[in-house]
């Protein structure tokens, strides 16, 4: 019941129009005072809202006294809004004015249906590539956009972790102790132009956040990303003996030299200093 309403109150209808759709589908024809009754709410208020859904249509008023209401058939209402709904966006689609510039920002979107539906205007808009650096979670749930994307002739490139590791990237520990639960990082690269860099899960699951916008900079940074990460597995996954061979311990030094902690880079510059090596 509360979604329906949700969804009814979002498509434009008062609290108290949605209550009264909702009961006179549920209960049939009836009064105006009968609705009033099994609402618990004063009659005034009732009667407005009839009136206004009558003279838009959604409520046929019936003759006789007292005067008997009922709603459209489910697929009648449906049919109604939807051509009410599109009439009006066509028409702020071709009459919004255009002339106005606007400067590249960075804008957050919070929500997990805010964060979803901004991601999901852009998949179904991608004209020509989509590169995707998420979880599995999250791929799951972009399954149909990202699969009618492909039929559209859209590139799609892909990066997943399946939660069982770090992934690709380097595993950067944090400088310090957080409290907070992690949860799981998500990119969208559309068409070279629009991204989004985000966040989902963590503390309260489901909770998402993300950061959306067009700017260059941060466009750039995150193919740079997506780039490293897919040419250092493809590496790793065609020279991973060649490297052990050559490098021997000093292979995972390598990575440990810049994402270690302090320790650890101590450890590893007297390890280094013992055997007589030095770098560069």
């Amino acid at each position: 019941m509360e979604q329906l309403l949700l969804h009814l109150r979002s498509l434009g209808f008062t609290e108290m129009e949605s209550k009264i759709m909702v009961e006179l589908a549920a209960i049939g024809q009836s009064s105006g005072y009968e609705v009033a009754k099994r609402l618990g709410v004063s009659r005034s208020n009732v009667y407005a809202a009839l009136q206004r859904l009558t003279q838009q249509g959604y409520v046929r008023c019936g003759d006789g006294e007292p005067a008997r209401y009922s709603v459209l058939a489910p697929e009648e209402l449906a049919k109604m809004i939807s051509g009410r709904v599109q009439a009006s966006l066509a028409f702020v689609e071709s009459e919004m004015p255009r002339g106005g510039s606007v400067s590249t920002t960075f804008y957050n979107v919070e929500g997990e249906r805010n964060v979803m539906d901004a991601l999901i205007r852009q998949l179904n808009a991608a004209e020509h590539e989509i590169i995707v650096d998420v979880w599995r979670e999250e791929a799951s749930l972009l399954r149909s956009e990202l699969e009618q994307a492909e039929r559209r002739g859209v590139r799609l490139l892909w990066a997943f972790d399946g939660g069982n590791a770090a992934g690709p990237g380097l595993p950067w520990p944090p400088l310090m102790e957080r409290e907070e639960a992690e949860g799981r990082k998500f990119s969208f690269v559309v068409d070279r132009r629009w991204c989004m860099l985000g966040m989902r899960g963590g503390e309260g699951e489901g909770a998402a956040q993300a950061v959306v916008t067009e700017h260059r900079v941060l466009v750039e940074l995150l193919l740079g990303h997506f780039t490293q990460e897919m040419v250092l597995f493809e590496l790793e996954q065609d020279m991973g003996p060649e490297l052990e061979r050559r490098y021997g311990h000093r292979y995972g030094s390598i990575y440990r030299k810049y994402i270690g902690s302090d320790g650890e880079d101590e450890e590893e510059r007297i390890e280094l200093e013992g055997s007589g090596e030095h770098s560069g």
